[in-house]
């Protein structure tokens, strides 16, 4: 697609400016990039060499356009691996530009010199290519300073240089720089970019952090405190965009003072980033916005609460300040492997922290296809699937996999707070067998607490308004269709084992041309936990039936703070990313746009009253919701009063893994929201017995007033000492 827009244009070009023009001749050399980077060298080497001749007639051969194009030349011939050529090429070109006095201090001459260096590294010239990359950093650091976004790719390139000849003294500070110079882009880029934009830039960072873990795995003991850059660094990009865009919005219910301020606080922000990617001699009253920016920054977090939270970074001391002395942290990290050069390798380690440790731990555990291997052959097989992985021989191989590497540094320690990465969000942690049976798990031998991040341990919720007495808002038993007469009767046994969700493994009548089933243990779970709420004092609002209604959920937290707890017994869904399917199934008319959205936020969420006839028709019936409440919409309400949310419902905690920033899905849907707690389940889960582990985990926290977590233990031990399968009580999980 890109190269026939490159094609069409170029026509248009030559019809209108001729072979010969600046214009015709700058698109020559994009068109080339666009065939390097498709693998299609021949074709480029012939449009470089035309954009040459075109710029030497129309500059001459002493000019910087004409060597761009040199530049361009080389890198080609080292892509090819042509590099005696590429090696001439530079040579000359260095001598040009020492010849000319303005040529010799430019931006374009420090990147040809690091070119130049590549070209010394690929042929094994280790020191060679040193001595280049330091005359071009001392360039660098005259013309566009520490804050320019090219400053980073500099320093990363010096690194991966300096870790290839061990020199690693001067390694660790290069890349310290690297990684506090990315932090701060990354973080006041937050105060302005939208989402969306936030994750593409973001995104761009990603193989860095890979690097960063791939040089922690295997020379950390020769490099002094890299191991606690690693373990910051995983601190400040696990969800980093939630942590940062969303809370900043949670914490911020502003008057209009404040709003101002903030909005001020944005304009400053884009300005200095546009100022910051220009050269330091180009910039235009930085130190004044600068000031602006911080005056504005420290006046918010005075004023607003949980505003300076939101905006700080964590070091991993700080982390261990947290910790109890029989406690620990666990940052699981996921990354390609790095050697330094890229591999094809997917490796998952942990970053183990527990009080008086001189640094993290750094403990290698698997690569993701050995983890693919244990759960590959098990999607699919419902019950058996997962009574094998947490009852089985699987749930030992998934034991040794990825628990015992650990065990031995966590001797004497009682709670564990973990951060999963990857695939890790798909498992429930603490069911994990630890002997052939399922009486011993990882959750019988530690405390074992889920959280987004260990960052949480020092960086709160920000404080909120609460309600003045212990108030609850339960949803089931809910009608899915418009009327009662559409409610067809069926049978004990089948809705005994009914799920409350659709999974995209298996066919189920849900997906097409059906409607959403009746949930009648449903009805039964919630007059249990209305009476449960009751004994315990609480204010409880039930909403049944017909009245169960989108329009009811969304005027949560609008007039008044939202309820300490939300409980919500229903079906669940959520659909894979459509960009993995084929556009027959994208683009099918008889599939829910629920399904084929390009946003996941949409593509998961929760069905209430009268969601089959939009299920089905894509539409809602006359003015009114429509009945399928997306995890997007949630993400928009303000729940930050509210301590716990149970989704009783299938799946609720899938969603798709965007790199660090965990599951897009319902579980971050409530986190934005605010909600501090969040009960969710991995699978489908029988409507029968999902209704019988609900009510003995209210009963345990509101009667019994047991923690959350503990009450969740108790009442997955009590489903297991009934001999229920794990199938039937793993799946569900805390996300705290």
């Amino acid at each position: 697609m890109a190269e026939e827009k490159y094609l069409d244009v170029k026509a248009i070009f030559v019809n209108s400016l001729g072979v010969n023009s600046a214009d015709y001749a700058s698109l020559l050399l994009n068109l080339s990039g666009l065939y390097v980077n498709k693998g299609q060298f021949e074709l480029a080497e012939n449009i470089l060499y035309e954009t040459k001749s075109i710029r030497e007639k129309i500059y001459g051969k002493n000019h910087e356009e004409y060597y761009e194009v040199l530049i361009n030349i080389a890198a080609l011939y080292a892509e090819m691996n042509r590099l005696s050529e590429a090696e001439e090429i530079l040579l000359k070109l260095t001598n040009d530009y020492e010849l000319t006095e303005e040529l010799k201090h430019s931006i374009q001459y420090a990147s040809m010199l690091n070119q130049y260096a590549s070209v010394f590294v690929q042929g094994g010239n280790y020191h060679h290519a040193e001595k280049l990359m330091r005359k071009a950093d001392s360039i660098f650091e005259q013309l566009i300073g520490d804050r320019h976004p090219d400053r980073i790719i500099h320093f990363r390139d010096h690194a991966k240089l300096l870790f290839k000849i061990g020199d690693y003294n001067k390694f660790y500070p290069i890349i310290e720089q690297a990684i506090t110079l990315q932090k701060e882009n990354l973080a006041e880029a937050s105060h302005y970019l939208s989402e969306s934009e936030l994750i593409a830039y973001t995104n761009t960072f990603l193989k860095n952090f890979d690097r960063y873990c791939s040089y922690s795995s295997f020379k950390y003991p020769e490099i002094s405190g890299l191991l606690g850059l690693c373990f910051d660094n995983s601190l400040f990009y696990k969800g980093f965009v939630l942590s940062s865009v969303n809370q900043i919005r949670n914490a911020s219910s502003f008057d209009s003072v404040t709003l101002k301020k903030h909005n001020l606080l944005i304009s400053c922000e884009r300005r200095l980033a546009k100022e910051y990617s220009k050269p330091v001699s180009s910039r235009i009253g930085i130190e004044e916005l600068e000031f602006e920016a911080n005056t504005l920054e420290k006046e918010l977090t005075r004023t607003v609460a949980g505003f300076g939270e939101a905006l700080r970074q964590v070091s991993w001391q700080e982390v261990q300040s947290a910790l109890k002395p029989n406690e620990a942290a666990i940052e699981f990290i996921r990354y390609n492997y790095y050697s330094p050069e890229p591999t094809d390798s997917i490796l998952y380690a942990a970053l183990l922290l527990k009080p008086g440790m001189e640094s993290p731990a750094f403990i290698s555990l698997f690569e993701e296809k050995q983890l693919q291997a244990i759960l590959t052959p098990l999607a699919g097989q419902g019950s058996d699937g997962m009574n094998e992985l947490y009852a089985g021989q699987a749930g030992q191989a998934l034991y040794r996999l990825l628990w015992k590497p650990i065990e031995p540094s966590l001797r004497g320690t009682k709670a564990v707070y973990i951060s999963p990465a990857g695939l890790l969000h798909r498992l429930n942690l603490s069911a994990i067998p630890t002997t052939q049976t399922s009486t011993e798990t990882i959750g019988k031998r530690h405390e074992i607490y889920v959280v987004g991040s260990t960052r949480q341990l020092v960086v709160g919720s920000a404080p909120t308004a609460t309600s003045s007495t212990a108030d609850a808002i339960v949803f089931g038993g809910i009608q899915y269709e418009m009327d009662s007469s559409a409610i067809v009767p069926t049978p004990l046994e089948e809705s005994y084992h009914r799920n409350r969700g659709i999974s995209f493994n298996h066919t189920d009548s849900t997906l097409r041309g059906d409607t959403w089933r009746y949930l009648k243990y449903s009805e039964k779970e919630v007059t249990n936990i209305q009476s449960q709420l009751q004994k315990a004092g609480y204010q409880e609002a039930v909403y049944k039936g017909f009245a169960a209604t989108e329009e009811a959920f969304k005027q949560i937290g609008k007039d008044k703070p939202a309820p300490k707890i939300i409980h919500l017994s229903t079906h669940g869904f959520f659909f894979p990313d459509v960009k993995n399917q084929p556009k027959t199934l994208r683009f099918g008319s008889e599939e829910p746009v629920f399904k084929i959205s390009d946003n996941p936020m949409i593509r998961a969420g929760l069905i209430l009253a009268g969601g089959n006839y939009a299920w089905k028709t894509g539409k809602p019936l006359g003015n009114r919701e429509d009945g399928i409440l997306t995890a997007y919409e949630i993400s928009q309400m303000d729940l930050r009063s509210t301590d716990l949310v149970v989704l009783s419902a299938c799946e609720t905690g899938l969603g798709q893994i965007e790199g660090n920033e965990g599951v897009y899905g319902l579980q971050r849907a409530f986190k934005i929201a605010g909600a501090k707690h969040l009960v969710m389940s991995l699978w489908q889960i029988p409507d029968f017995h999902t209704q019988e582990l609900m009510t003995a985990f209210y009963s345990n926290m509101l009667i019994k007033k047991m923690p959350v977590r503990e009450a969740l233990m108790a009442a997955q031990e009590t489903m297991r000492l009934k001999r229920y399968e794990p199938f039937y009580w793993a799946g569900f999980v805390l996300v705290e």
